[in-house]
């Protein structure tokens, strides 16, 4: 296992039962202050589109509002679906971005479309084959990055030689290989897509590439925490994330409701074949049970970072696991170093 892993938060925007968009998004403030003072590495947004249950469709909009009310916190993308999107584009917001908040954003990129076929199509009409030049779609960011664009007929000047690193983001081993070519950072969607974590992990060390950006090979895997005082809260307030998952499975999807006792039904529905294959990297319980689960997928995974994704029905509920999760990441660091 590697020392000081750095962890990090990756926000959907959850939008809860009785809360208005607004109200969403300025809890995302809170929860992002909480974050920074406890040493979270990021805060990331991840891109959704017509779902009145995830309010993160602006990402570069919500990274500016985020970056604006904090102070060193990295924040940026988990991701940029990039076939719903010009590089050019992305190049200039996240190049402006970089010029009001300097070395302090991140630029994950996704191919997903991240929604629905008839949504991709009214975002970008040739999305999908935009999917497949994934790959020539970064290097035309790069260029756009790089200070030997200033010479070419097509310029994004805002972003010219600004420190904003490029993340590979992925659900499958496909991601995996691009990012070892392309000699870039990878994170890996575990906290929903659990089934190829492990082969894409290995394909991604075994055939990384150094480049001028990195190294030696970078990993984030994302799971799901949920922290409480006592193993029955914490399982809980899981009932509204199970509800959530089990609603996109039978296509009634709401917004998160409230947490129940959690009852042999729930259990029944948590362990339904696709909601436990979907929520397998889920990390619920007190704080002792929670740091177990980490050090034993820690040790499985090898990875440098852990992206958490916290959905709750409550914002007090997730600022408590996110404190709470700060202790468990900074027990293990110490337990590591001293080993």
């Amino acid at each position: 296992m590697k020392t000081n892993i750095k962890y990090s938060i990756l926000e959907l925007a959850t939008v809860s039962q009785n809360t208005s968009v607004k109200e969403t998004l300025n809890n995302t403030i809170a929860l992002a202050k909480v974050a920074e003072e406890n040493g979270y590495e990021r805060y990331w947004f991840a891109e959704h589109h017509n779902s009145h249950t995830v309010a993160s469709s602006a990402t570069a909009v919500l990274i500016g509002y985020v970056a604006e009310n904090t102070e060193r916190i990295k924040v940026g993308s988990g991701g940029v679906m990039l076939p719903n999107h010009s590089p050019l584009i992305v190049a200039e917001q996240f190049g402006t971005l970089a010029q009001l908040y300097p070395h302090r954003i991140d630029l994950g990129l996704g191919r997903a479309v991240g929604t629905d076929s008839a949504t991709a199509q009214a975002i970008r009409s040739d999305s999908f084959q935009a999917a497949h030049s994934f790959p020539d779609e970064i290097g035309k960011i790069q260029r756009y990055f790089s200070e030997e664009n200033k010479s070419a007929k097509v310029r994004v000047p805002m972003a010219e030689g600004m420190d904003v690193p490029i993340f590979i983001l992925g659900s499958s081993t496909d991601s995996a290989h691009l990012a070892a070519q392309k000699g870039l950072p990878y994170a890996f969607a575990s906290h929903f897509a659990s089934t190829h974590l492990y082969n894409a992990l290995r394909i991604y060390e075994q055939e990384f590439q150094p480049s001028e950006f990195l190294k030696a090979p970078y990993t984030i895997a994302g799971i799901n925490v949920i922290l409480a005082d006592t193993n029955a809260e914490a399982e809980k307030l899981f009932t509204s994330l199970i509800g959530m998952f089990y609603g996109m499975l039978t296509g009634n999807m709401q917004s998160v409701q409230p947490p129940t006792a959690m009852t042999d039904e729930w259990r029944e529905i948590f362990n339904h074949p696709q909601v436990n294959q979907m929520l397998k990297f889920s990390f619920v319980g007190d704080k002792e049970t929670v740091k177990k689960q980490v050090i034993n997928f820690l040790e499985e995974t090898n990875v440098d970072e852990l992206i958490a994704v916290s959905t709750m029905y409550s914002a007090e509920d997730r600022i408590k696991s996110a404190q709470i999760f700060a202790e468990v990441m900074k027990e293990i660091n110490v337990n590591l170093a001293t080993q």
